[in-house]
């Protein structure tokens, strides 16, 4: 579990494929905290479709509670990978300790903020009178866990970028277990309902929490957890770096919270639930996409940051070449599955024939673009392993625009369903886009950190 790789020395497909799998199936898991929680919801006798739209409409405010541990973890995880290529442990050391305390500091500033705020926020992100309560529910004791969320999140990124990323999958795996043995008993043995899967979720965080302290104050890490040394320099440099990922983040819980509005408004008081209930569904399955690419894109990042501290250009190259081959051979098998079998995933959250048909459509439709999508992920998360974060928050930034954009108008000539259409447009589109960019702007990068002086990166 705590084996190490090295980052410079190893070879690259294999060293790749270590980090990337562990990764992508640590992601796989983290899905499952969200899945299995809607699954049991979806199945509570008489309420279960209600219950469901009520937890889909938290869904986007858990994803952003999510977003600001990825603007540590990960904004902070390529820094300490770069010092640590340039040899300077002490300066590593500095960046864990900064990331830790910034990452305490948002932590209870979100719980106390979105306790205050929670009611008008929900009911404007698309909960109606039937799914008020629902969400309500859920969202209270979430929220009171965010402190569990956002540190075993957020610095779990800082073992899987000192190599050790089967570790950084046990970590996920420890809260996802717990969550699958434990939703069932508070839901159903408890009676508790949506409150109890909350519950479930956030004691499992918090085992997942625990294991990653013990970790990173443990001997096995290159650079352990310590206290002090704290510079407002540094944190502002991990800001910028973790702004991409944060962005990216962050507008996707906007977005879902646009989505869930104008599907509300355009069903109306007979379809407005049925809608959302399937948007649930929908975004649930895209998950099974999104966050294991999302692994494999992240999860690989201590590769390029390295051997960019390091200057190993064409160690860097060939990594590139393996992270897109896994990029795109996972999503091509994704889109299959998600044209030819998307309905037995719609069947383990809901019966209701109407629910099933039309998120089987939704499924179907929302995938059509994930294989060019699988190159903007990797074009911005490499972008930004390699200090480039303001050209991966533009291009990152231009999908959600033509995201939310196409969300608005296309209903106006379609119906509720037109909102459909807006992921696999803006996935095509700037799939192209990034693309384009990369192959425009990869060699001079290289080539420009190969001959600048050593000891540039600083922080």
């Amino acid at each position: 579990m705590a084996r190490t790789n090295d980052l410079g020395r190893d070879p690259v497909g294999r060293l790749v494929f270590r980090l990337a799998i562990p990764s992508m199936l640590a992601q796989f898991v983290n899905v499952l905290y969200s899945i299995v929680d809607r699954m049991y919801i979806g199945n509570i006798p008489e309420i279960g479709d209600a219950a469901l739209a009520g937890a889909g409409v938290c869904g986007p405010i858990v994803t952003l509670i999510s977003s600001f541990a990825f603007l540590v973890g990960m904004g902070g995880g390529p820094i300490m990978a770069m010092s640590m290529g340039e040899g300077d442990r002490e300066k590593a050391r500095k960046i864990l300790s900064n990331c830790a305390l910034m990452l305490t500091v948002l932590a209870l500033a979100l719980t106390v903020l979105l306790l205050l705020v929670k009611e008008p926020m929900l009911m404007a992100f698309g909960a109606s009178e039937a799914t008020f309560g629902y969400a309500d529910s859920y969202l209270t004791i979430y929220v009171a866990g965010t402190f569990f969320a956002v540190l075993s999140v957020g610095l779990n990124q800082f073992i899987i970028c000192q190599g050790f990323s089967g570790t950084g999958m046990f970590t996920v795996l420890i809260g996802a277990v717990l969550n699958i043995a434990l939703d069932p008993v508070f839901i159903f043995t408890f009676g508790m309902g949506v409150a109890g899967a909350a519950l479930a979720t956030v004691i499992s965080q918090a085992g997942s929490f625990a294991f990653v302290l013990a970790f990173l104050l443990g001997k096995r890490v290159h650079v352990r957890l310590s206290f002090g040394g704290y510079s407002w320099r540094v944190m502002r440099r991990v800001l910028m770096f973790g702004f991409s990922p944060f962005i990216i983040t962050a507008t996707d819980s906007v977005l879902l919270i646009v989505l869930n509005s104008v599907l509300q408004r355009y069903g109306g008081p007979q379809m407005g639930d049925v809608y959302v209930t399937c948007a649930t569904i929908v975004q649930s399955y895209m998950q099974l996409i999104t966050l294991p690419m999302g692994g494999i894109t992240g999860g690989t990042q201590p590769v390029l940051s390295f051997n960019y501290g390091a200057k190993n250009i064409a160690r860097i190259k060939r990594a590139y070449v393996f992270i897109f081959g896994l990029c795109v051979s996972f999503t091509l098998v994704m889109f299959l599955i998600s044209q030819l079998a998307s309905g037995g995933f719609v069947g383990i959250f809901t019966q209701n024939p109407q629910v099933t048909e039309l998120s089987v459509w939704g499924i179907r439709v929302f995938t059509l673009g994930i294989i060019p999508l699988a190159f903007q992920y990797e074009v911005v998360d490499g972008f930004t392993a390699l200090g480039v974060p303001r050209l991966a928050i533009t291009l990152s930034l231009t999908r959600k625009s033509l995201f939310f954009i196409l969300t608005l108008a296309l209903p106006a000539f379609l119906g509720a369903a037109g909102a459909f259409y807006a992921e696999p447009a803006a996935d095509i589109f700037c799939g192209v886009l990034s693309t384009l960019v990369y192959a425009l702007v990869i060699n001079r990068l290289l080539r420009e950190r190969e001959i600048a002086p050593d000891e540039t990166i600083k922080i």
